[in-house]
């Protein structure tokens, strides 16, 4: 009887989710229409943020915490698998160096664990190390302004994935140091490496950045230790 009218006052008023929702509620009481319509908005509101986060965090494949194999990974005491579901290292702003050989899942994990942030509402920001690198490179030499730096600001997690996989320069290094220290405990910082700590100082131009880094990310960090063969490999079609 009233739909164009709704429909009509619902565009002025830029509640186009009403205009959908509201003509397939079943309800016998204005207060249970009311409470299912609110209940319907919340969940679409809900929604939208997680694929708008999920957009801006960059991930190269979306991964699921449900789906990762935790029998070859070890967690240092004082996490379990449902601390980590529940993002509590996030909550801390503690941060997480994920070590083991290529394909043990590590990438897999982080992922997994970003997933888990946006779905309780955190910003999460995704990059390979080496891209990342680049981009700050190329905007440096450029003069211009990174779009990188004003997502982070926002940030609540930050993603560095493969992690000392190629050797860095004094400028790539100083640009590293500067994402890792303008996190420091403010936001929590994810690495997925191959390269045990003794070895960081090969890859990194600068002895003394190197431990500065160092010295940040283990400083309220976990280790989690990725073993056993890689995934890729054993379920290569090569074999």
């Amino acid at each position: 009887m009233y739909r164009d009218e709704i429909e009509s006052l619902c565009k002025d008023l830029r509640l186009g989710p009403v205009l959908a929702e509201y003509d397939s509620i079943v309800a016998d009481s204005h207060e249970e229409f009311l409470y299912k319509l609110l209940f319907r908005l919340e969940e679409r509101r809900r929604v939208a943020g997680i694929n708008r986060r999920t957009k801006a965090a960059g991930f190269e494949v979306i991964k699921f915490f449900n789906d990762f194999d935790f029998h070859e990974t070890v967690l240092p005491a004082a996490l379990n698998i449902e601390s980590l579901s529940a993002c509590l290292p996030f909550k801390a702003k503690e941060n997480l160096i994920m070590y083991g050989r290529p394909g043990t899942g590590k990438t897999h994990l982080a992922t997994a664990l970003g997933m888990n942030a946006i779905n309780l509402g955190m910003n999460v920001v995704f990059r390979k190390t080496s891209r990342l690198i680049n981009e700050l490179k190329a905007d440096k030499e450029k003069k211009r302004p990174t779009s990188f730096w004003r997502q982070l600001e926002k940030a609540d997690v930050l993603i560095l994935d493969e992690w000392g996989y190629i050797p860095f320069e004094r400028t790539g290094t100083q640009l590293l140091f500067e994402a890792v220290s303008s996190c420091y405990e403010k936001k929590s910082i994810v690495i997925t490496t191959n390269l045990p700590f003794d070895e960081w100082n090969t890859i990194f131009y600068d002895e003394r950045l190197t431990t500065a880094i160092l010295d940040r990310l283990v400083h309220h960090g976990h280790l989690i230790m990725h073993n056993g063969q890689s995934y890729r490999i054993k379920h290569s079609k090569m074999q």
